[in-house]
């Protein structure tokens, strides 16, 4: 029954419904209105059908829990609160990039406590739980299949020099990484490069900017698999401008102090 799910499986379904609305969207692009919002930004009518369909699957379930959403805003008022980004990426969305996200994640008294970042397109899905470790899964029929755990890389100096890199979004924040770029070169990113943290296959990774519900979902992922995340400012928990994710501390502590002088500091 619906209403014994745990916030696990509530957020898996509505990121399951959320990827259903998505879906058709991606496939007709040529056919989706798309605008700019006041910062600049794209938005897309699935923008706002996605989040639309996942507030609905939450309401339904917790009805007394707030949200907020990027394109709804914040809904109620409680010390638990549902954070959506119904589609991150949309960039990626309309160009036909597979790489763009559905987030959802769950705040509990200012504390990230679940968290679900779906590859819709691609087929995959990743989770973690405050204390119960960071998972895996394939999206099959609408069903996620293949749970597997997984943990950051496990070995490795924790140096700047010669580590495996990504930047999100890799055309803004140019001044801000280059001082890590001077160590190392930037790699690829398939995915989110949070989630490729995750798993092990890169050591660090600084999203350029964004705000808190491009980071509620990542930071709890990436931190339930053994890693590392904060601001550049060096706030810990999610929130407006940019963010270092990392396989340790340390390595995001080095990480940090190479780019204090463009972000203005560590905090």
């Amino acid at each position: 029954m619906r209403d014994v799910e745990t916030d696990l499986q509530l957020a898996q379904r509505a990121a399951m419904t959320g990827a259903a609305v998505a879906l058709p969207h991606f496939e007709a692009l040529a056919e989706l209105p798309r605008e700019l919002k006041s910062d600049g930004s794209i938005v897309t009518a699935a923008d706002r059908a996605v989040e639309a369909a996942i507030r609905e699957v939450l309401a339904e379930v917790r009805p007394s829990d707030a949200v907020l959403g990027e394109e709804q805003g914040q809904t109620g008022s409680a010390g638990r609160r549902w954070i959506i980004d119904p589609i991150d990426g949309t960039a990626l969305f309309v160009a036909g990039d597979n790489r763009w996200l559905i987030l959802i994640a769950l705040e509990e008294d200012g504390e990230v406590t679940t968290a679900v970042a779906a590859h819709p397109a691609q087929g995959s899905v990743w989770w973690a739980t405050k204390g119960g470790g960071t998972f895996e899964g394939r999206i099959v029929g609408g069903r996620i299949v293949a749970e597997t755990r997984v943990h950051v890389a496990a070995d490795g100096d924790d140096t700047v020099a010669g580590c495996r890199l990504s930047v999100v979004p890799e055309e803004w924040g140019r001044d801000l990484v280059a001082p890590l770029k001077d160590h190392t070169p930037a790699l690829p990113w398939p995915i989110h490069p949070a989630l490729l943290i995750a798993r092990g296959d890169l050591d660090l990774a600084v999203q350029t900017g964004g705000q808190i519900w491009d980071f509620a979902s990542t930071s709890l992922i990436v931190r339930e698999a053994g890693g590392s995340y904060s601001g550049v400012n060096g706030r810990l928990e999610p929130g407006p401008g940019a963010s270092v994710y990392a396989r340790s501390d340390a390595l995001r502590l080095a990480a940090l102090e190479l780019v204090a002088v463009v972000s203005g500091g560590v905090a």
